[in-house]
């Protein structure tokens, strides 16, 4: 098959997950920073002698070539960018935060081919925190996930009335409502977190690391449950790595 200038193309992206395909072949899901995300087969990569089997495992960050094909692309070429997997597989909330950004980037790009470049910049720098121990693995995890819904168009009202814009802050938080509510507002059942978690939430979504990590863990907790309880809300069913991540 002969490789023309437009079924051939290049980019660079996070692996995701990947699934066997017959006996050596394996189908990857990658988040490229141009092209979205991508189901490509891997040929022959679960052979001892692959060339590039290694290279694309979740976690790694590659640079790869593709081709365009009827179902699935195909990869060409892989030359690893960083193998982010390497640096956080010995450490349990470094590896657990990780597998929980890895699908929630997955779950989030529904739509393949749909370039989102924010969301991949969001899954890198994940990544190299967790890998480099920048902050705490929880907090980054919660970071990320309070920026991911905000890329997708969830982010959490965290002062103002999410039903009215009532100016806040306000007492009450909503899930299904979208996070704080004023009294008028205010669903049956709603929650009524510490407003030093909410303070958090807001540290997390907007970078101010020091205040985020001068947080006690009665708040971290209570932030993660809320960030937990609102992306599933969104994506109408849970995540299985969160159930796994360490939140001691």
């Amino acid at each position: 098959m002969s490789l023309t200038p437009k079924s051939l193309y290049r980019d660079e992206g996070i692996v995701l997950r990947t699934q066997k395909l017959g006996e050596a072949d394996r189908i990857i899901t990658v988040l490229t920073r141009r092209h979205g995300k991508v189901r490509a087969v891997a040929k022959g990569v679960r052979r001892t002698k692959s060339k590039f089997g290694s290279r694309l495992e979740p976690f790694s960050h590659v640079d790869l070539q593709l081709y365009t094909g009827r179902n699935l692309d195909i990869v060409n070429q892989a030359e690893s960018i960083r193998s982010y997997g390497n640096d956080v597989v010995d450490d349990y909330p470094a590896y657990t935060a990780g597998t929980a950004v890895l699908e929630t980037a997955d779950r989030l790009t529904s739509e393949e081919k749909e370039p989102s470049l924010r969301l991949f910049l969001l899954v890198v720098g994940a990544l190299r925190s967790l890998a480099d121990r920048t902050h705490p693995a929880g907090l980054v995890l919660d970071a990320f996930l309070l920026r991911a819904m905000s890329v997708a168009g969830w982010e959490p009202a965290l002062s103002d009335c999410a039903r009215c814009a009532e100016p806040g802050p306000h007492r009450h938080f909503s899930v299904p409502a979208g996070g704080s509510v004023c009294p008028a507002c205010r669903p049956t059942g709603s929650a009524m977190p510490n407003p030093v978690t909410i303070e958090l939430l807001d540290a997390l979504l907007t970078g101010e690391w020091d205040l985020a990590e001068a947080s006690q863990g009665t708040n971290r907790r209570e932030a993660s449950g809320l960030v937990a309880a609102l992306l599933q809300w969104h994506l109408e069913r849970g995540l299985r790595s969160l159930a796994l991540v360490d939140r001691s």
